[in-house]
Formats: structure tokens, sequence, C-alpha cells
């Protein structure tokens, strides 16, 4: 029987294209008969779809400008395809926008997995690229391919292009932060506020400094997951567009030799990204992401030993928040070979990546390196160790972390008497008045926004300095909760607490006038309260985790874990644990 015979449509398990995943009519011959009278009317032949499928994930939306240049992207990644000897197909799949999904768009990113997953087990594809760009979507889109298991490559939508407020380089979002803060210290006014607003976001893209979507960038091309170089163009930039072209030719080498994500997301690819994490100061929502992208693969991570990778993995990039330049600088210094070839004696080069060549083979080949000031060598770094240090103690049995690298190295090593808001409302209603009883050595605590507590893990863990403490010039204080903070954020802040307050961590317990000990040298985050007073205040007041009717938000409540398991569902990661990571 000839391929060209509508019955014949192959084992399952072996079939290509267009006759993958059959609809289930009875008659696997009559489903394949009638999927392709179906894509003919958009005008396709038997000719074209006899060629490999490639899906492509259009994640564009009016609510993500992040995602603005998905038309030219899409149209390029068509392109390369079809260049390759392939047929595109483009679908739409849930997209993120960080500043537009309420209550936060963490809350949304295990939904979007879900959807990338089951789009991608739906469809007939012999292998997809995904784009995606702002803070969550990439995440989402690894976690959805990791548990899908065909051939996926990653195409990051870009940074923006920064700005001009007065004569200073700007770009969102970390001078967001500090111009939001000059002016509720009333060191700036109204005018000023709204004319820098017209200049945080110079074009279309993902923020401009080593946030979470640049962090994720690099992260990506670190785990082999994009094409070399596909992590540092910006948005609007000819690069970028060439970087979707190599894209969609990639893809159709991936659906010829069977290239499956499991041979591309192995133990020696995550334990690249992290030190990439490290070394890029990147994002602490990074750890949560690739915590949840591992765990679709049966592995686990080792928080303890990801901060003995710290200690001896230098931040070499010279990006705000935790140095000075932005994406578009990144990358015309080389962007992440250039930062690669620093790290080589600390990475497996035998890691394999999405072009079929191992990680060494890619650097062999890339453009070779020349002087430039963004990128440090190792023997001269921005800061000594690795921009995340992982935290123990009473207060956080399970973990919790510091960003130490955009932190004031005055306050790591400190002791204060907490100053507690209850929620997010609490803090909203008394973090402004006059009245309110804090002072600079004081410790600001925040409860109830960890996983199930706001819900969602919101990035409310970058507390505003007290109004009336800004107005005096302070510029920075310790901060605790169970939530995140944005990438683009800095700060003495401790993050990611864990067990959360909301099903009962030691963190409900803190109470306004308890002292707590932070030690960034030791490691430690000590509430200095004995263990029989911890239990006497939680039998007393004992805690009720938060539930819900129907819908999303009861699936989210009844099944998401804990920070150090990546706030994934729990039913969604990998039926075996197949190994810890990175290994001690």
């Amino acid at each position: 029987m000839s391929s060209s015979d509508p019955r014949a449509t192959g084992a399952d398990e072996q079939a290509t294209g267009m006759r993958r995943g059959l609809v289930n009519y009875g008659d696997a011959g009559f489903s394949l008969f009638l999927r392709k009278a179906f894509i003919k009317g958009s005008g396709l032949t038997d000719h074209a779809l006899d060629r490999p499928v490639i899906g492509i994930a259009d994640t564009a939306s009016g609510y993500n400008p992040c995602h603005g240049n998905m038309p030219q992207l899409i149209e390029a990644v068509q392109r390369g395809v079809m260049l390759a000897g392939g047929l595109p197909v483009k679908f739409p799949t849930i997209s993120i926008g960080e500043s537009f999904a309420q209550p936060t768009s963490m809350y949304l990113r295990n939904l979007m997995s879900m959807d990338t997953e089951e789009m991608l087990r739906a469809q007939p594809m012999d292998a997809v690229v995904l784009i995606g760009g702002c803070d969550k979507t990439v995440p989402a889109q690894l976690m959805g391919a990791a548990s899908a298991g065909i051939p996926a490559i990653q195409l990051i939508t870009g940074s923006m292009l920064t700005g001009s407020h007065r004569g200073q380089v700007v770009g969102a979002c970390t001078d967001c932060r500090r111009f939001w803060a000059q002016f509720r210290a009333d060191a700036i006014d109204a005018q000023e506020i709204a004319d820098v607003n017209n200049q945080l976001v110079a074009s279309v893209g993902t923020c401009s400094v080593m946030g979470t979507a640049s962090t994720m960038a690099c992260i990506a091309e670190a785990l082999g997951m994009t094409v070399p170089g596909g992590a540092s163009p910006p948005a609007v930039t000819s690069a970028r567009m060439r970087v979707a072209e190599e894209t969609g030719a990639v893809a159709v080498q991936m659906a010829k030799s069977r290239l499956t994500i499991d041979r591309i997301l192995t133990e020696k690819a995550f334990e690249n990204a992290m030190r990439v994490l490290l070394a890029i100061g990147g994002s602490t929502n990074a750890i949560v992401h690739l915590t949840a992208i591992a765990g679709r693969m049966g592995l686990e991570v080792d928080l303890k030993a990801l901060d003995r990778m710290g200690r001896e993995t230098p931040v070499l990039v010279d990006l705000k928040p935790s140095g000075q330049h932005y994406m578009e600088h990144f990358d015309a210094a080389g962007g992440m070979a250039t930062l690669l070839r620093e790290l080589k004696p600390l990475l497996h080069l035998d890691a394999l990546t999405v072009t079929g060549r191992t990680l060494g083979e890619e650097l062999e080949r890339a453009a070779p390196p020349f002087p430039q000031d963004v990128i440090r060598p190792r023997d001269n770094p921005i800061y000594p160790q690795g921009g995340i240090a992982v935290l123990e103690g009473n207060l956080a049995p399970g973990g919790a972390i510091i960003k130490q690298s955009a932190a004031d190295p005055k306050l790591m090593e400190h002791e204060g008497r907490a100053v507690v808001f209850e929620g997010l409302q609490d803090l909203a209603d008394r973090i402004d008045r006059d009245d309110l009883d804090v002072s600079a050595d004081d410790i600001l605590v925040l409860k109830n926004i960890g996983p199930k507590g706001a819900p969602g893990m919101p990035e409310a863990g970058y507390i505003p300095l007290p109004r009336k403490l800004a107005r005096q010039g302070v510029k920075d204080m310790v901060r605790i909760s169970d939530g995140r903070m944005s990438g683009t954020a800095f700060g003495t802040i401790v993050l990611h607490v864990t067990p959360e307050s909301a099903i009962g961590g030691p963190l409900a317990h803190v109470r306004n006038g308890d002292r707590i000990r932070l030690s960034v040298e030791r490691r430690e985050l000590n509430l200095l309260v004995s263990d029989a007073e911890l239990a006497r205040r939680a039998q007393e007041q004992p805690v009720t985790p938060p539930t819900a009717e129907r819908g999303y938000r009861k699936l989210f409540l009844t099944t998401v874990t804990q920070a150090d398991r990546g706030v994934d569902f729990d039913f969604l990661a990998a039926p075996e644990v197949r190994g810890r990571i990175p290994k001690a």
C-alpha cells in the first residue's frame, strides 16, 4: 500500500505529519481522509501535506506587548520551515502578559503549561516552535513541551529597546521601580513621573534588564533549547528575525531526526542552566521555574547543592538590577557565547542542544571573542558569588532565597524587630501611614502571599519602604515574605519562605516586635522565638488553608505545590523521581 493511499495511516507511534494523532472516528483511514479534506480548504496540496509538519505556538495578544512582534516572528519562522522542506502550521495558546494578568501572572502559568501540553498532544505536528518572551510564557511552554515529549525548540520574542529620560538611559523595569520610589518619597513630582512613564518602554519586547524574561531567555539557551545566540537580540532588530528563520529551519531538522525534548532536558542541561542563572545575577523567579520544568522530567532540585554551586560561580554580567547595563548591551557584547566561554570550565560541554550538536561544539563554532565591558572575566566579577543564596532556619524549614547580588551589603548580616503585615490589604492600608511604628533597622514581614495565600505567589515580596522612611532618605530595609519579587527588583529581600504562612508555616506565627536574625554569610534566617512558643501560637491561632468552590481556582488551591517544588500542580510532575540536581 503506497503512502498516497488514504488507507495508509501507519502505527500511531511511528506516524508522521498529518498521520499523527488521528481523531478517533473508529476508522483511521477515514480520519485521515477527513482531516486532509478540511485542511485542503486552506489551499494546501498533497505535496505540502506530505512534508514534516512544524507547529508554531502563537502567543500574540493585545494584552501582551512583550509579544508585540509576534506577526513578524511567525512570518520568519514559517519562511525558515518552508526553506528547510517543512510545512508550518501556527496555532494559538494562552498568552500571559506580566502586568495585565490578575491576580498575578504566576497564577496562570500552570494553566498555560496545560494548554500548551494538550495542544501539542492533540494536534498533528512532528516538531513545535514555542514562541514566548514575557516572564511566565517561556517556563509555561517548556513545562508543557517537557510533558508532551515531542521535538521542541524555543524562540524568544526578545527584549525592548532602552529609552532616555533627561539624558539618562532608562528601561523597564528596574528603572520603573527606581523612579516610582523617588515619586513616593516626594523626590520627583507628578509631571516628571508622567514623563518617565513615556520613556521606560521604547518598543515592544520584554524588559530590557536582567529580569525574569531575560533570565529565562538566557536559561533557555543554556538548556540547549534555542538556536545559538537565541537569547539576546532585541525584539525589533533584524537579528531577532534571522534567529526566528533559523529556528524554523532547525525545527525541521529536529522533526526529521526525531530529536525529542527528553534528549535535550537532561541533568547536565539543567546544571548548565543553574550555572548561568547564578552567573547572570538572574531573577529569583527562575529557581521556581527551573524546579517546575525539571519536575516534569522527573528531576528534583536540591537547593543546598544549588547554594554550594553558587559559592563557586561569580556574577559576571553587568546588567541591572545587579549591575548597570541593559540587554541590548549584553547582546552587543556577544551575548551568551561570550558568557558561556567564561564559564566553560564549570559547564557540561557534552550536553546536547536542539541543533543536534553539543554545547561545546556550538561554542567552537561561535564568533571569536572581542574586547567589551559588559560580561566580565571570572577573575574580575561583578559579585564574587552567585547572584542567589539559599537560606535555612526555623523561619524557613523548607528554605528561602535572597538575591544577594542586588542587596545592600550592610544589611546582609542583620538582626531587627519584626513589623508584620498580615496580607496585601493590610500592607496597602498601613504602609504609608505616618503613625506606623517602624524604623529603618526594623524588618518588614509580609504574610499570605505564597502559592496558596494570595493565591499565585504574587511579586509583592518587593515590599515598598514605608513612606515616612522613604522621605527620610532610607533606601533599603530587610524585607521577608513567602511571595516572589520581580527579577527587575532590588534590595535586601528574602523571598519564597517555605512552608508558606497560608498553610501554617512558621511565618504565620511571627508577631510584631519579634526579633529576626538574617545571616547571608551563614545562610540562616531565624525567628528568635523558642520552639515551645511557636507551638503555643500555632495552637492558639490555627491556620485554615484557603479554599474555593469551583473552577480553576479550586484546582489551583487543591493541587499547587510549594516554592521548593516549583509551584506546579502536583499531578503534572513526572510520576517518578529519577534524580536530583545539581549533583553534590
